[in-house]
């Protein structure tokens, strides 16, 4: 992409928010076995949001994800999606998001950013819908945005897959991603 990738604020023109990874969710889902959809999460997020409440154009987002924390609710498969024929955790512990363009209005926009996977970094686009912001009951302040995109797996190196006997393949390689964001307001 050829916009420059925003970092943390200089001054005090942006906000600083930070992901709650307890209120956060990051999903997946891939057909399998050509007929079916299987979903999934990576359930450790950590990352911060720096907004611009006056022209979200100049906003950023930074996310890390623990690639060991997937859960499809099948330990053998997520052996499996662990293991070097697809994220190969060992070698390639995390995969990160950093934004690099926004585009549109506070309440939706086109939030594209490069997605590093085992290493290979690719840029993405998430449509975002802006959920929100209100005060907690301590004291504190959150927002929240629901986002959504897909990528083709092979685009990172996750080429694993099995030919059907009656034609076709056991993994499908569009990966549909949904995002949940709660984030806090730092201080």
């Amino acid at each position: 992409m050829t916009a420059a990738v925003q970092t943390a604020p200089e001054t005090g023109s942006k906000t600083t928010w930070k992901l709650d990874p307890t209120h956060t969710i990051v999903e997946f889902s891939a057909k399998h076995l050509m007929i079916t959809t299987v979903k999934g999460r990576i359930a450790d997020i950590e990352g911060t949001i720096y907004a611009d409440e006056n022209d979200v154009r100049n906003s950023s987002v930074e996310v890390t994800l623990n690639a060991a924390s997937i859960d499809t609710r099948t330990e053998q498969r997520d052996n499996h999606l662990r293991s070097g024929d697809f994220l190969h955790v060992e070698q390639f512990p995390v995969i990160k998001f950093r934004s690099t363009r926004i585009e549109g209005d506070k309440q939706e926009f086109k939030l594209t950013g490069d997605l590093t996977i085992r290493d290979v970094t690719r840029a993405i686009t998430l449509n975002v819908t802006f959920e929100g912001q209100t005060k907690d009951p301590w004291g504190g302040e959150r927002i929240g945005f629901s986002a959504a995109g897909k990528i083709d797996r092979r685009d990172f190196g996750l080429t694993w897959n099995q030919l059907l006997e009656t034609g076709g393949v056991a993994v499908g390689n569009e990966i549909k991603i949904a995002v949940e964001v709660e984030a806090i307001k730092a201080a």
